[in-house]
């Protein structure tokens, strides 16, 4: 897991004060995500450990969950679902903060854990892998 912790811990904090922009790459396309929260949670592990031969599981995670209203992403995140399959792609998703009085453009790489879809949107459940700056 490559996460910057402070600016992890900023952005969590941020978000919590502000209405933060979200988008979702996939296949060449942006889809807003909303109603974004993350959050920290313990795994049921031990120690860290590889899941299933298919991908490293810290002793906690940070968590994402966001809705998608744009119902044709759906068919694009069949690959990106950690169950159903043994390889599955990250999902690139992008922000912006303010840290220490400067914009700060975020580029966060998510593991789809769960999906469950409405009538009008999709909520995303993620556990983040990555956080860069960019």
């Amino acid at each position: 897991m490559s996460i910057n912790q402070d600016l992890l811990e900023n952005l969590m904090r941020y978000n919590e004060k502000n209405s933060l922009e979200y988008l979702l790459y996939l296949n060449g396309a942006f889809f807003p995500i909303t109603d974004v929260s993350i959050t920290i949670s313990s795994i049921p592990v031990n120690e860290p450990t590889i899941r299933g031969g298919v991908y490293f599981s810290d002793k906690f995670a940070y968590k994402m969950k966001g809705n998608v209203e744009d119902l044709s992403v759906i068919p694009l995140l069949t690959k990106n679902m950690l169950g159903p399959n043994t390889e599955f792609g990250d999902l690139k998703i992008t922000t912006q903060i303010e840290f220490d009085g400067k914009p700060i453009r975020l580029e966060l790489f998510t593991n789809l854990t769960n999906s469950v879809q409405t009538p009008n949107s999709i909520e995303l459940s993620m556990i983040i892998i990555k956080l860069v700056s960019i």
